[in-house]
Order: structure tokens, then C-alpha cells, then sequence
């Protein structure tokens, strides 16, 4: 018998429904179904452009970001090329390589979570086209800072392609955070990825958008599917644009609730390092498995990746108590068993290694691919 899902944390959705405001300007697009929206998707394309304070001609417009990730390998990659990115990482990355007929090159994430850049470099060739960052990382919530990235694009060779995936850059805080926007007039073969799915709550309705370069992005226009975008999706869009100071204070709960999470699961003995997304990373050698079958046991879906790490989308403050509440359990009890989560068999300890919502910012789940 299938047992009912209390709290669904394993996608890094909003636990925020559409805002009063957006939902109004959907119901509005609904009464109007009965007609095509524009052939291409040119007015949600002038209004990200004014909001990012870009011209229209440096935004490409998806479904979803993952959406606008397909169009760019559609755009410069052939078969037999070659797609590079850290792993573990955002489960389509290589399921899009493999949709262009492109290799792919999946590059070790160093020891405490993050993407090891000199690997990455040393992994690109003459068949590499693209190479994917993701920023801050999914699943780890770990941030390549302003400087390493900097210094990452100095060194890319021009035929290959960054794709730098900000789908979670809203809820990443701190002087470091890279402004990669203003990047891009250095380098002219960087795509910047973003996504109203996360921050703004509007994951079902996928709308992605990227900002590159006008040849890059004129490239990538030529994969837009006509009549692509859907008129609910783009008023959702341009109702939230609308409503930024409201959707900024909701990132905020959500990245209060997440240093609430990783304080009290610290306090319960898991180690764990900040993370930069909507979500806590839990690592081996602590004892994810157990926690996975916790959660499942409270009726909690999160994203387990056995043996290696579980990520936990931060969720409301009854859901993120309920996973509290079923983590010090799993804790004490692998305590009990085999020592201290954390320690190695050997017995030695072990370290697992005000953005907001800006005006201008210039895998597999247990049933689905997570965006």
C-alpha cells in the first residue's frame, strides 16, 4: 500500500504557492486559453531584458532553464562533441548531452562538495564544446566565489561554451557571490542560466531565461519552439516582476529556515558545511542512508543519493520540523550502533567539506528529474 507523502522536499520547489497578485494575472491569461500566445515569446523577453537592465537581444527565453540549456546545445554542439561538468550534479545535464549526440565528461567534485575547477579545466579539449558550472552547486549548495570564477572564465578556451546555471543564485547572500551578469561583455562564449521555478514559486509553468552574448544568444534563439511559451506562464512572469519586494521576503524565510535547519542538525551531531541554495546537504560519511529511511518512515520524501549524500529542500517551518524531529532520531540511533556520525570506521573524526531577489541581476528524484 502506498503510504501518503506528508512533506515533499526532494525537488527544491518553493514551499510558497503563487502570490495573491500573480495568481490573478494567471486566471486572467486562463479566461483568454482560447488563443495562441505570440509565435515567439518577444514581450516576456522585453520585460527580463528591463529587468535585468540588458538589452532584449542578450536574453534567450525556455521552458524552464532547463529548456534554455537544450536550445544552447542544440545551437553549438555537434554529435561526437564532448559536454563537461562536475558530478554529482543536476541529473540532466547529461541526459541533455545525450539528446545532441554529445559525449560527456563528468568530473569528480572535490572532497567536501564543491566543483574542482582545475579538474574541469584539465578536462576540456578540442572536442569539449560546453562545460557546465552550476552556481551555487545542485546538490550541495556549495558557491564558486567571484574570484575563482573570475578566474575560471580567464582560462576556458573560446570554443568551448560555459554554462553557468544560477537557477539558485536568489538564495545565495554574501560578498562573494559572483555578479557573473556583468561578465559577460569579457566573455562573449558565457551563458548565464536563471529560472522562475525556485525563487518565484512558478515551477510548474517553466520559464527559464539566459543572458549571453548577442551573437551567443542569436544562436539559441534559432532552437525557440514557435508558440512555445505559454500566455498563463508569461503573465505569471510579469506579475511577479511586478511583485519583487514581496517574493524577496519569502527567499528570506525560506533562508532563515534553512540556518535554522543546518544549526539544529549540527547541534544533533551531523556535519554539515553552509550551503548557498534552498536546500541542506547531509554527506557521507554521516549516516545518510539511515536518515533517508527516517524521513521515509515520517513520511518525508527528500532526494537520497545512496551511500553518498541526501539533500533536503528547505520546506515550511512544520516541515522542516518534522525533518528535525526525524534526523536527531537517526542520528542518535547510528550513535548507538557505530559511533558518532561523522567519524570514519577507523574512529578518526572527519569534516564533510544580500543577494535576494535583485532587480538587475547583472539526479534523479524518487519520481522525477529535478529542475
Amino acid at each position: 500500500m502506498n503510504i501518503p507523502v506528508l512533506h515533499q522536499l526532494a525537488l527544491n520547489e518553493s514551499p510558497y504557492p503563487p502570490l495573491p497578485s500573480v495568481r490573478e494575472a494567471m486566471q486572467r491569461a486562463v479566461a483568454q486559453a482560447h488563443r495562441y500566445p505570440q509565435f515567439y515569446p518577444d514581450d516576456l523577453t522585453e520585460w527580463i531584458a528591463a529587468w535585468c537592465q540588458v538589452s532584449p537581444d542578450r536574453v534567450a527565453v525556455g521552458s524552464g532553464s532547463v529548456g534554455v540549456a537544450l536550445q544552447l546545445l542544440q545551437a553549438v554542439v555537434e554529435p561526437g562533441d564532448t559536454v563537461a561538468y562536475a558530478w554529482r550534479t543536476f541529473d540532466a545535464y547529461p541526459l541533455l548531452a545525450a539528446m545532441v549526440g554529445a559525449g560527456t565528461v563528468p568530473v569528480p567534485l572535490t572532497p567536501d562538495g564543491s566543483q574542482d575547477l582545475n579538474a574541469l579545466l584539465v578536462a576540456l579539449d578540442h572536442r569539449t564544446r560546453v562545460v557546465v558550472l552550476c552556481n551555487p552547486h545542485n546538490p550541495t549548495g556549495t558557491l564558486i566565489t567571484a574570484d575563482a570564477l573570475s578566474a575560471f572564465l580567464r582560462q576556458v578556451p573560446r570554443h568551448v561554451t560555459v554554462l553557468l546555471d544560477e537557477a539558485y543564485v536568489e538564495f545565495a547572500r554574501g560578498a562573494q557571490l559572483p555578479d557573473a551578469a556583468a561578465l559577460l561583455d569579457r566573455h562573449p562564449n558565457l551563458l548565464v542560466l536563471r529560472t522562475f521555478s525556485k525563487a518565484y514559486g512558478l515551477a510548474a509553468l517553466r520559464i527559464g531565461y539566459g543572458l549571453g552574448a548577442t551573437d551567443l544568444v542569436a544562436r539559441i534563439r534559432r532552437q525557440q519552439l514557435p508558440f512555445g511559451i505559454n500566455a498563463v506562464a508569461t503573465a505569471a512572469v510579469e506579475a511577479s516582476l511586478r511583485a519583487v519586494d514581496e517574493l524577496r521576503r519569502r527567499v528570506d524565510t525560506v533562508i532563515a529556515e534553512r540556518d535554522r535547519l543546518h544549526h539544529q542538525l549540527a547541534a544533533h551531531g551531523w556535519h554539515i558545511r553552509p550551503g548557498h541554495a534552498n536546500s541542506v546537504w547531509l554527506a557521507a560519511p554521516d549516516p545518510v542512508d539511515e536518515a533517508a529511511a527516517a524521513l521515509t518512515a515520517a513520511r518525508i520524501r527528500a532526494r537520497h543519493y545512496p551511500g553518498e549524500g541526501l539533500r533536503l529542500t528547505v520546506g515550511s517551518r512544520q516541515a522542516n520540523d518534522a525533518v528535525l524531529a526525524a534526523l536527531a532520531g537517526a542520528s542518535r540511533h547510528a550513535a548507538s550502533e557505530g559511533g558518532a556520525p561523522g567519524t570514519r570506521h577507523d574512529g578518526r573524526a572527519t569534516a564533510v567539506r544580500h543577494n535576494g531577489l535583485r532587480r538587475a541581476p547583472v539526479v534523479r528524484s524518487p519520481s522525477a528529474h529535478d529542475d
